[in-house]
């Protein structure tokens, strides 16, 4: 059987989502998506890459969230997570300048961290 709520309109290209806005539950922006990391093999989005802080780019942090955290809102055109700048100061990070290599210990840190269902 077919899921009828189940349309084009569902779907979005990866580079559409890059540079989406993401929205606190109060409406507040608080960052970008930069980047999508997603399952090689099943093909799942796993987390958003958000942009947070700084100003032009510079002491720009990137906070891996959970896929599971995000829910797309139409009527804001962006991403909503119960979150606020507060959690998000205290979250891991990384940024530009330091070379980072994703981990499955690292992944289970932002998983616990948000306290989301883990990937790893």
């Amino acid at each position: 059987m077919t899921d009828l709520s189940i349309t084009p309109r569902n779907l979005i290209a990866a580079d559409r989502v890059n540079g989406t806005d993401v929205y606190n539950l109060q409406g507040d922006k608080l960052g970008t998506v930069a980047d999508i990391m997603i399952d090689k093999v099943s093909g799942r989005a796993i987390y958003a890459v958000m942009s947070f802080g700084g100003f032009l780019g510079i002491g720009e942090k990137h906070h891996p969230l959970p896929w599971s955290t995000l829910k797309y809102d139409e009527r804001q055109g962006g991403y909503v997570v119960a979150l606020d700048k507060k959690v998000l100061e205290g979250a891991p990070t990384f940024d530009d300048s330091e070379t980072f290599s994703w981990t499955p210990d690292y992944g289970r840190q932002v998983d616990k961290y948000y306290n989301a269902p883990s990937y790893w």
